[in-house]
C-alpha cells in the first residue's frame, strides 16, 4: 500500500456490493477516505421483470471490510431513484468530510428485455440510471473539485457500449442488452465530452469497464454460464489508475479492465493493496472493436 490517495475523500455509489465494493476497498487501501453509498442500510430490493429481490450486501458490510484492512469508509444511504436524495448525496458527503475529491459513478439498474417488449418504465429507469445520475452528481461535485484544484471523476462504462462483432452472435439476437449498452456508449461519450470541459480546472475525468464480464451478485443472473469473466480485482486497479494523475496527463479515455492494464504494464493488486496479482491478458473472445490503452 503507497498511500497514494492519502487525504483525499472518493464517494463510489452502489457500493454496498459487487464492483463497487471492490473499488471502495481498492480506493480505501490507497489513504481514500471513502464514502459508501447505497439505497439503505439494509439489503437493497432489485427491480427486475416485474419482481423484486433483495440483494446481499450492505454499506455496513463494506465499511467492515475496509476498516478491518486498516482504511477509513462511512456510509451515506441515498435512493439515486429519488431527486432529492440523488441531489444532496455529494453536499450529505461533503459536510461529513469537508470535501470530495474523487466520484466514482457506479450504482445501476439492469433489466434486459428486447426492444419489442421492453416496458416503457424499465426504459425511462435505465436512462436515470446511467446517464441521468452520472450527470446530476457530476454537475454537483464540480464546485467542490474547483474549489480544491482540482479532483478526479470515473464512470463505470460496459463492454456493451462498443460496437458488437458482425456478424452478430446469437447473444447479441436475444439478451435484450441494447438500451443498457446505447446508455453506456452515451455514457463512454459523456466522459469524453465532460474530460474536454473539465481539463483546465484540473478534474479529470474517464470511463472504466470490464474487458468480458464481472460476475457480481447483481449481474450473475443476467451473465449466461458460458459467456467469459474476470476478477474485479483488474477493474478495482484501472479505476485506481484513473484517480490520481493531474487531468493533463491522463483524462477522457474509455478504458477496459484486462486491455488496460495489460497494455500499459500495470501491477494489479488484491483489494486490500497487498499482493500483487498475476498479469491477465486479455481473452481471445473479447471484443476486438476494444482499443487497449482506452480511446
Amino acid at each position: 500500500m503507497s498511500g497514494l490517495l492519502s487525504g483525499k475523500t472518493a464517494l463510489v455509489t452502489g457500493s454496498s456490493r459487487g464492483i463497487g465494493r471492490a473499488i471502495a476497498q481498492r480506493l480505501a487501501a490507497e489513504g481514500a477516505t471513502v464514502a459508501v453509498t447505497a439505497r439503505s442500510h439494509q439489503p437493497s430490493p432489485s427491480l427486475r421483470a416485474g419482481t423484486s429481490e433483495a440483494i446481499p450486501g450492505t454499506i455496513d458490510e463494506t465499511i467492515a471490510l475496509i476498516e478491518a484492512a486498516g482504511g477509513s469508509a462511512f456510509g451515506v444511504a441515498a435512493d439515486l431513484e429519488d431527486d432529492a436524495a440523488r441531489d444532496g448525496l455529494v453536499q450529505t458527503v461533503v459536510d461529513r468530510a469537508g470535501g470530495i475529491d474523487i466520484l466514482v459513478n457506479n450504482a445501476g439498474f439492469a433489466d434486459y428485455s428486447v426492444v419489442e417488449h421492453m416496458p416503457r418504465a424499465t426504459f425511462d429507469r435505465t436512462v436515470a440510471h446511467y446517464l441521468t445520475t452520472p450527470f446530476a452528481l457530476t454537475q454537483a461535485a464540480i464546485p467542490h473539485m474547483r474549489r480544491r484544484g482540482g479532483g478526479w471523476i470515473v464512470n463505470i462504462g460496459s463492454v456493451t457500449g462498443v460496437a458488437p462483432v458482425r456478424p452478430y452472435r446469437d447473444y447479441n439476437k436475444t439478451a435484450g442488452d441494447v438500451i443498457y449498452a446505447s446508455c453506456k456508449a452515451a455514457l463512454h461519450r459523456f466522459t469524453q465530452g465532460v474530460a474536454a470541459e473539465l481539463l483546465d480546472a484540473n478534474i479529470a475525468v474517464n470511463c472504466v469497464g470490464p474487458s468480458t464480464a464481472v460476475r457480481t451478485p447483481g449481474a450473475a443472473p443476467l451473465i449466461p454460464n458460458s459467456f467469459p469473466t474476470e476478477p474485479v480485482e483488474y477493474l478495482a486497479e484501472t479505476v485506481l489508475a484513473m484517480c490520481h494523475l493531474p487531468a493533463e496527463a491522463r483524462t477522457g479515455l474509455v478504458a477496459f479492465s484486462l486491455h488496460y492494464p495489460w497494455s500499459q504494464n500495470l501491477k494489479v493488486h488484491s483489494l486490500d493493496g497487498r499482493t500483487v496479482l498475476e498479469p491477465l491478458e486479455p481473452p481471445a473472445a473479447a471484443n476486438p472493436n476494444i482499443l487497449p490503452a482506452g480511446v
